[in-house]
């Protein structure tokens, strides 16, 4: 019996190693799907006029990120941006996600507007046709 203690122990090792190596998450804090308007919210934005909501989620453990990622009629996109965040930096083509026409990166240099959760937000954009944006959003802690 007091031989089976260390089989098991070892086993239990084994397993947890193994879930450890194959897991995207393995100290918890995976994506949990969330409203849009939460997603959202947490950068300081709402959904767009026109825009469909697509997959929204947060991902919380030691820092918190939401992301989201929503369609939008193309010609409205830099109306939103800019009544969304009238002081945040010009959009580029620096720093974006593959893919991306343009984007916009605030961070804690001051970017982000005041009594907004996130420390930091990044929208990337994609045209899709000539009249559908895709846009996915990022806000999250550092």
């Amino acid at each position: 019996m007091i031989a089976a203690v260390p089989v098991v122990v070892l086993g239990w090792l084994v397993v947890a190693v193994v879930k450890f190596a194959t897991s995207d998450h393995p100290l918890g804090g995976g994506p949990e799907k969330v409203p849009c308007a939460e997603a959202l919210a947490f950068g300081g934005a709402r959904l767009p006029e026109g825009a469909y909501a697509g997959k929204c989620t947060v991902r919380a453990w030691q820092d918190t990120a939401y992301h989201a990622t929503f369609r939008m009629p193309r010609a409205n996109v830099g109306a939103w941006l800019r009544s969304t965040y009238p002081a945040g930096p010009e959009p580029t083509t620096e720093l974006c996600d593959e893919g991306a026409d343009f984007c916009v990166n605030m961070n804690t240099d001051g970017t982000v507007p005041p009594g907004v959760d996130a420390d930091a937000v990044q929208i990337d954009v994609t045209y899709e046709d000539p009249a559908t944006a895709r846009v996915t959003f990022t806000a999250f802690t550092v």
